[in-house]
């Protein structure tokens, strides 16, 4: 297994520590497994649904402060059959990638960036600003941030690849 280790800077002072031996590392695992099932069962549920997945009604609908780029998505036609197929495919790939560990900090990326557009989509604050969706988008970041991928999963075997090593920019990707 790759090592587990993370440098953070905060306020100015470097701090290091190791989150693979400790309790730490097995709740990121943990994380990651239910954030990945989540996506993946979301995905898998448009996928084979008997209808195919249209985002037209609820675009167009919208109550959002990004309702300007709902309403653009929704009239042109091949920007929503592009999201259409995006949802449900990026969903189930996301899922896909937590869970097995690969790539997981593209993958977190990714449902981060869905968990924004969730967010601001379902703008329905009256009971607060803190949701599901807001709460989705910290685990995506805590995923990511802490390279989950590393713990049990592919990201540690491909980090260890000629390959990625030759390429030091694909860290980024993986973890």
């Amino acid at each position: 297994m790759a090592t587990n280790e993370a440098t953070v800077q905060w306020l100015g002072k470097r701090q290091e520590f190791d989150y693979a031996d400790g309790v730490a590392g097995y709740v990121m695992v943990g994380v990651r497994l239910i954030v990945g099932y989540w996506f993946l069962h979301a995905g898998w549920g448009k996928l084979v649904a008997g209808e195919p997945f249209d985002a037209a009604g609820y675009l167009q609908h919208a109550e959002t402060p990004i309702a300007p780029l709902f309403e653009l998505v929704a009239g042109t036609p091949w920007l929503l059959e592009f999201t259409n197929v995006m949802i449900p495919l990026g969903e189930f790939c996301i899922g896909l990638g937590l869970i097995v560990g690969a790539l997981v900090r593209l993958a977190a990326f990714f449902g981060g960036v869905l968990m924004v557009l969730f967010y601001l989509g379902n703008a329905d604050w009256a009971n607060g600003y803190v949701n599901g969706d807001l709460l989705g988008l910290l685990m995506f970041v805590l995923v990511g941030v802490f390279a989950a991928g590393r713990l049990l999963g592919v990201d540690a075997y491909l980090e260890e690849t000629e390959f990625v090593r030759q390429r030091p920019w694909l860290g980024y990707l993986l973890g």
